[in-house]
Order: C-alpha cells, then sequence, then structure tokens
C-alpha cells in the first residue's frame, strides 16, 4: 500500500479529491502514509479518526487527510469548515466517504482496497479528467 501512495504522490495536484474505501484494516491508512513520506514528509502519520482531518503543510503544497469513520452525520463536515478545504488549495484524501455522502463531491478518484486472504485487491477508478490523467500510466 506504501508503494501504491508513493507512486500516486508525484501525480497529485492541488484540488485533487480521492476516496478511499475499504474495511477497517484495509490499508488506507498506510497508502497515505506512502504518498506522504513520497512527498518529503518524515514526521508520524496517523490516522485522525477523532480529528476528522490532518492537515500537511508540505514543500509542493498542502495536503489534508481526513478519516470520517466516527462521524454519525454527513452535516458533521459543515461544522468542520469541508468548503475551505475544498477550495482547491491542496489536496484531499478521504477515509469513509460513505459518511460524508451528499457533502462531499464526486471524488477525481475512488480507490477500493479489498482484503483477499493475506494480499489486498487495489481498483482505482476514475471519475474526471483529472483522475484520468492522475491514473494514466500508473502500473
Amino acid at each position: 500500500m506504501e508503494s501504491l501512495g508513493a507512486a500516486l504522490a508525484p501525480r497529485l495536484r492541488a484540488g485533487q479529491v480521492i476516496f478511499l474505501h475499504g474495511e477497517l484494516g484495509a490499508g488506507k491508512t498506510t497508502l497515505v502514509r506512502g504518498v506522504l513520506r513520497a512527498l518529503g514528509y518524515a514526521g508520524s502519520v496517523k490516522s485522525p479518526t477523532y480529528t476528522l482531518v490532518e492537515p500537511y503543510d508540505l514543500g509542493c503544497g498542502r495536503f489534508y487527510h481526513f478519516d470520517l469513520y466516527r462521524m454519525e452525520y454527513p452535516e458533521e463536515l459543515e461544522l468542520l469548515g469541508i468548503r475551505d478545504y475544498l477550495q482547491g488549495k491542496g489536496v484531499c484524501i478521504v477515509e469513509w466517504p460513505e459518511r460524508g455522502a451528499g457533502i462531499l463531491p464526486r471524488p477525481d478518484v475512488d480507490v477500493f482496497i479489498d482484503r483477499v486472504d493475506h494480499a489486498r485487491s487495489v481498483r482505482l477508478v476514475p471519475n474526471s479528467d483529472d483522475g484520468a490523467a492522475l491514473l494514466s500510466g500508473l502500473e
């Protein structure tokens, strides 16, 4: 999962929204860790389960990691100021996006992670021209 994150990292652009789907322990936060490491972040990367969002200021721009697992109502995103995060000034990666249904925009890419025995199966689905460009040539 870290390798996939590292492969995605140099392709990410401000304004892109990525949704991560998968059960607990599927590797969503590990994928985010791979992105951040590849972008030069050396600190601890934890899932923002209780804070809902963890912002990162990187040399290449802003990066926001959302984890909506503990959110009860999509409207809670309004209290968080979600519109400010989505103004195109940074990359937004969202774990458990279904919890924000009706408030969150359609993502540029959906990442579906399934655990199969002791491995993972990953499916990347572009939903926009930016998403298609992000995934173009990715192996």
